[in-house]
């Protein structure tokens, strides 16, 4: 076989490259991300507050390499097993029980373990349960006669004698004392959903956990989804078998139905629902979020279809009279979750109660500020200054709220603290050597928290502080290791910039730069994007091992934010982009790398672009539509059409299809494919439950249609994030770092 020059060129690059990497340990390769143990970063083990905040829990390996839960007194750190692995070992067993998560009842008094789980989409949901009890010190399973790994969701009541439990589909109750078991529904099939959630809810709301226990302990309030008539989507398993296996999944495409959702309550003694009517359509209206206030209120959160009309209802089961306290209307959508935050994926989506009797929520108005709610009289009132974007609350105390912004540079979170009662006098918290990213877990008596922080080129580091003086009262993650290690590495440099586009739009960006640096040179770069409503790229955390590696090879990498994207901009920043997907956030990010591109030390015809899901989708459009711009172009797990995506996201930023479908039509990469010009690398999992391997063929199928050259790798029985499975990160990225080395050549 003969090779031509050009390839014995790239062949010659690659090798001299690699040489280079292996030999000199300034310099990383694939193998020392993905292969090695050779960079562990450490990160915050999660705790578990008790006493208020005055003592924590955490599951820590004794001597033996077994799991056991330690406490510690926040302030001395005074230190002490809470519950041994001795005390975890059930009768007749040799080895204790492995801890995977754990909850405690309401008084302290009893642990509940969860351990053997399996996976149910994103994470392990089922499981098997152990309850500790520590004024007994006896260890008892919970639902010991049901299948194993089929519980899910377990917790205990108010009053510490039952754990409250989903099993296929159906709410259970069990005693701790008795150990009987009462069957609370009875109609629950993989179409009606009792107390748990389909794809879409969990996908999109972050709602996993659907029940809530009274606070009396006499009633359950569960969601009831019914989505007998939501269609399937067939994913198929050619690898496990000689025969193909199908894997269905309840999956609403945009402009489809969703599930109906109904709230029951029903009363743990005699199994009776009652079921709570709410106004308008249970199919044509959302619940993201319900929570008891007190023994006889419960409040339910109800979101239109259209996403863009919230009412929050108070229900007095005593009466069964309902009342509309809060509404919010957006001529856009109306958020229940802050995309983009560096914050738990899941939550419960509960309103943040201030106290007893009000509640907090955020609110879009030129800012997106804190209001205080009155549950009794719906009076709203404004607590964040009102002149910036809060991006989250992060806690209160007292009279406090402790909150996440950063007024002056959206690449950045830090904490601030303002007065509940009304006065919008704000103070940072953080102090300032703490530059980057910062995030907290704050205590329930807002006196102490775990606090987290990223930058650029910094490990992650965690402290245990006081507030709201924030001072350090024991250092918990230091990743002193890990930077030794990093610090060994020939690092780059990171500067924030700003880019006007022709339009007069402000782009922030990120530029990852070569340690040699010279600006007479040219270099190669690559775009590294999202570019729609759930994430921000430019921001000042940890760049990633990866980007320092391509960067060592000589590349320029620029990681740069859109309009539509959750930067901490405005309202109108974010909201820009409704009915805009794969239009005003292109257009930004296109003419930003226009003008990105003429900086005199980048090589115009060395440019390549990049992205994962919705940048994956960004990178297929910036391909397809400044081909002029973008040379080359990795497309990862992408959405070629929106039609295919799910009704909750999708509808949510694009509204109907039925109202409006030539903006989905116009933003789908797929109608704009003809315009290919350079190189495109295609790369999807086979088994993306999220967005469908049918994404891939569609653009696949559109290409040939037009004749276009392009590459493409798929991944059998990977899901989205392409990780399952022995070596997958390492092939990935072995691949996309080959394709920019061939596509986007150093010189």
């Amino acid at each position: 076989m003969k090779l031509h020059y050009s390839m014995i060129l790239f062949l010659f690059i690659i090798c001299s490259l690699d040489a280079q990497d292996r030999h000199d340990p300034k310099f990383l390769t694939i193998d020392r991300i993905y292969a090695s143990n050779e960079f562990n970063q450490a990160y915050q083990s999660p705790i578990t507050w008790i006493e208020d905040g005055e003592a924590y829990i955490m599951i820590e390996r004794n001597e033996d390499g077994q799991n056991e839960l330690i406490k510690y007194t926040t302030l001395s750190q005074e230190k002490s097993i809470f519950v041994s692995s001795a005390q975890l070992t059930p009768n007749q067993k040799k080895a204790p029980i492995y801890i995977e998560d754990f909850s405690l009842s309401n008084d302290e008094s009893k642990v509940l373990i969860f351990t053997n789980s399996r996976r149910v989409w994103r994470s392990n949901t089922k499981g098997d349960y152990w309850v500790y009890d520590l004024t007994t010190n006896k260890l008892s399973q919970i639902g010991a006669k049901f299948p194993s790994s089929s519980l899910m969701f377990a917790k205990f009541s108010d009053d510490n004698n039952f754990v409250a439990y989903v099993m296929e589909f159906n709410l259970y109750k069990e005693h701790f004392s008795t150990g009987e078991v009462t069957q609370l529904t009875t109609d629950g099939t993989k179409d009606i959903i009792n107390g748990t959630f389909d794809w879409v809810y969990e996908e999109e709301f972050g709602c996993r956990d659907g029940f809530r226990w009274s606070p009396d302990a006499t009633k359950i309030a569960y969601w009831q989804l019914d989505a007998s008539k939501i269609k399937l989507f067939n994913m198929i398993n050619n690898t496990n078998d000689v025969y193909s296996q199908v894997t269905p999944v309840q999956y609403p495409k945009v402009g489809e139905d969703p599930s109906s959702a109904r709230i029951g309550i029903v009363n743990t003694r005699t199994a009776k629902t009652e079921w709570v009517k709410l106004e308008g359509s249970i199919v044509q209206n959302y619940i993201p979020g319900i929570q008891w206030a007190n023994d006889d209120l419960l409040l339910i959160q109800q979101l239109n279809r259209k996403q863009n009309h919230l009412k929050i209802w108070a229900y007095k089961p005593s009466s069964k009279s309902i009342n509309l306290i809060y509404e919010e209307r957006e001529e856009t959508w109306v958020d229940i979750r802050y995309p983009g935050e560096f914050a738990p994926w899941f939550d419960d989506n509960d309103l943040y109660m201030s106290d007893e009797n009000s509640f907090l929520r955020m609110v879009e108005d030129e800012w997106r500020n804190a209001y205080k709610i009155d549950i009794t009289t719906g009076k709203s009132s404004l607590v964040s200054p009102g002149n910036y974007d809060v991006a989250q609350i992060a806690g209160t105390a007292k009279n406090t709220l402790y909150y996440i912004a950063s007024p002056d540079n959206s690449t950045q979170r830090y904490l601030y603290s303002v007065d509940l009662n009304g006065s919008k006098k704000d103070k940072r918290i953080t102090p300032e050597q703490f530059e980057g990213v910062n995030t907290y877990n704050i205590s329930p008596n807002g006196k102490y928290g775990i606090h987290t922080h990223t930058s650029a080129l910094k490990a992650n580091s965690s402290n245990l502080i006081s507030l709201p003086d924030h001072q350090i009262i024991k250092p918990l993650v230091s990743n002193e290791d890990f930077a030794k290690k990093i610090a060994t590495l020939d690092l780059p440099s990171v500067e924030f910039f700003a880019v006007n586009t022709d339009e007069g739009v402000e782009i922030d960006g990120r530029m990852i730069k070569p340690s040699n640096f010279d600006p007479s040179k040219k270099y190669p770069v690559i775009f590294h994007v999202y570019g729609e409503s759930w994430g921000q790229v430019a921001t000042d955390s940890w760049i990633g091992l990866w980007e320092v590696m391509m960067v060592q090879k000589g590349y320029i990498i620029i990681d740069i934010d859109n309009r539509g994207t959750p930067c901490l901009k405005g309202s109108e920043w974010r909201k820009s982009i409704y009915r805009n997907i794969g239009q005003i956030n292109i257009k930004d990010l296109g003419m930003a790398a226009s003008e990105i591109v003429r900086f005199p030390y980048i090589d115009e015809e060395r440019v390549g672009v990049w992205g994962w899901s919705g940048g994956g989708t960004s990178t297929l459009n910036l391909m397809f539509q400044y081909p002029d711009v973008f040379k080359t172009g990795v497309a990862v797990a992408s959405v070629a059409n929106q039609l295919t995506y799910d009704n909750i996201y999708q509808e949510r930023y694009m509204g109907l299809p039925q109202e409006n479908k030539e903006d989905f039509i116009a933003g789908s990469p797929i109608t704009h494919a003809k315009n290919l010009e350079g190189n495109l690398l295609l790369i999807h999992g086979t088994a993306d439950d999220n967005v469908h391997y049918q994404n891939m063929e569609l653009i696949v199928n559109e290409l040939i249609l037009q004749n276009k050259q392009f590459s493409m790798m798929s991944y059998p029985n990977r899901s989205h994030g392409i990780y399952e499975g022995k070596n997958t990160s390492r092939h990935l990225y072995t691949l996309i770092t080959n394709y920019f080395l061939e596509h986007v050549p150093i010189k």
